[in-house]
């Protein structure tokens, strides 16, 4: 049996995988540089929101597994990886 935290996990990388196949679609569709520019733009926000869901699912899911100093650095490092994709 699946356990529902890994099932959430699963279904949230299935959203993701959609919305970047929809977006594929759309820049074709549309066939303007600019138009697929905004769509890409607006695809960087769905990236790192789902990776932060994800990561809070599978910590929730593994609370009484994973130390507190393991979560907080865990969740440190999601941090910096989004501090470093907006850094100048």
């Amino acid at each position: 049996m699946v356990e529902k935290a890994l099932l959430l996990i699963v279904m949230m990388r299935v959203f993701s995988g959609s919305v970047d196949l929809v977006a594929a679609f759309l820049m074709y569709k549309f066939n303007d540089l600019e138009k697929a520019f905004y769509i890409n733009t607006l695809l960087a926000l769905v990236g790192p929101t789902v990776l932060i869901i994800t990561t809070g699912i599978a910590l929730f899911g593994l609370a009484e597994k994973v130390s507190v100093i393991r979560m907080v650095c865990l969740f440190g490092g999601i941090i910096l990886i989004l501090y470093s994709l907006n850094a100048e």
